[in-house]
């Protein structure tokens, strides 16, 4: 239970600043970072362009809990603020699955149930993991190649890095 696959998300302020500062602090149990990619805002449409990124992470001393916990910790660092459903944010850091745990708790839901409707945690994701699977729903690949091409089209890959 120490290997997770974690999307990252900023839409306000210093948004690049935002992705570095999970990828700094992971620190060592960072296993694999995604290129960059800005998409437009899921949900809530009025409000700016996301820059989004996945990282997997690795740490024994880690399990989901602890997962979530570090993730709402980097979005405190952050100053994100929880107004609005989809909203805009400073940062958003999603436990999208990690190794072996499936959880019905409504405070941390694995898999992220909202990942295989989204291209904008498919796509950078099976950059970096081309043969992951997402417990449930199958193979990231499959999952990506469903969705319509808009919504691939919509995940445009940026020059910037996060390393």
């Amino acid at each position: 239970m120490t290997r997770a696959v974690l999307s990252l998300g900023s839409n306000l302020g210093d948004r690049l600043g935002f992705l570095r500062s999970v990828v700094d602090g992971l620190g060592t149990h960072l296993v694999a970072v995604s290129s960059v990619y800005e998409t437009a805002p899921w949900g809530v449409e009025d409000q700016p362009d996301f820059l989004n990124a996945v990282c997997v992470v690795d740490d024994p001393e880690r399990d989901e809990w602890a997962w979530l916990r570090t993730g709402q910790a980097f979005e405190r660092a952050a100053g994100r603020v929880r107004e609005q459903r989809w909203g805009p944010r400073t940062l958003d850091v999603d436990i999208v699955t990690v190794e072996g745990v499936r959880s019905a708790d409504p405070e941390l839901l694995l898999p992220h149930p909202g990942t295989p409707d989204r291209a904008s945690v498919l796509v950078p994701w099976h950059e970096i993991e081309p043969d992951a699977e997402l417990p449930g729903h199958g193979p990231v690949a499959a999952l990506l190649a469903a969705r319509p091409e808009s919504d691939r089209a919509g995940v445009r890959r940026t020059p910037l890095t996060l390393r």
